[in-house]
């Protein structure tokens, strides 16, 4: 994983995550969306990692963590509004970090710079499975794929 910050919501305030640190002695699974709030990433993506997240931790993950182009405080609204509290709403405020993911994509009047949708398991800073999405699909970044390759 590249060297980063990410920011999120807690107790009410928002902290800057060093990604170096954050992944480095965990397993992650980390899924990323096109936008907070966004039809199938609220009616599908989120709420499908929320239903499994006890089952996706059984398999020795230390943390599951959403990651979209949008800012803390809506990330935090969203993951309130979908009872995500089992999941890391994180925050790529400007997208750097999905840059350096090499995972960004250009929307244009939908919200310029976004992230694919994908999942990937990290271990130990290591990405050992990578699941990218064709455009408009949602078929292989799914909570049950995740699990599946556990």
């Amino acid at each position: 994983m590249p060297s980063g910050q990410l920011q999120q919501m807690v107790n009410g305030n928002m902290v800057t995550i060093e990604t170096d640190e954050f992944f480095a002695d965990k397993k992650v699974v980390l899924f990323a969306v096109p936008g907070a709030f966004t039809p199938t990433c609220s009616e599908a993506h989120l709420p499908g990692y929320i239903v499994l997240a006890d089952q996706i931790k059984a398999k020795g993950v230390d943390a599951i963590v959403c990651l979209s182009v949008n800012d803390a405080f809506v990330m935090n609204a969203w993951g309130n509004s979908q009872n995500a509290e089992n999941v890391m709403m994180m925050a790529d405020g400007d997208g750097s970090y999905t840059k350096a993911l090499g995972l960004e994509m250009e929307t244009g009047t939908f919200g310029g710079l976004r992230s694919q949708r994908y999942s990937m398991i990290v271990d130990k800073g290591i990405v050992t499975r990578l699941n990218i999405e064709q455009p408009k699909q949602f078929e292989v970044s799914t909570a049950q794929v995740a699990l599946e390759q556990l």
